[in-house]
């Protein structure tokens, strides 16, 4: 696993949408992929590490250094749901129809 692999839900307040995003080896830091998208306008609602998050039906993506990869987008803000795996019900973050858990 790339130590490198981030995911960020933000939310777009000029265009009023959501979206979840991959970076599996584009950028060298956390910070980094965060301040790119803040740089643009973009809110970051949620960020964290591939190793740190329960997937529920996103699949992870092969290392790419140059590109970021859309894994959802909808209008609006992102959503949190409940979700409950094995009897354990988490807050899950919710954008269309993909759902992932931090599992902090």
């Amino acid at each position: 696993m790339n130590n490198n692999y981030y995911r960020i839900t933000g939310y777009c307040p000029e265009n009023d949408f959501s979206f979840i995003l991959d970076s599996n080896g584009m950028f060298e830091k956390l910070w980094e992929f965060s301040a790119y998208l803040i740089a643009k306008g973009l809110d970051v609602i949620e960020v964290t590490r591939l190793e740190n998050i329960i997937d529920i039906n996103i699949n992870q993506v092969e290392e790419d250094k140059q590109h970021m990869i859309l894994r959802a987008n909808a209008d609006g803000k992102p959503e949190y749901v409940n979700h409950t795996i094995n009897g354990i019900t988490y807050r899950a973050i919710k954008v269309a129809d993909k759902l992932y858990i931090i599992n902090k």
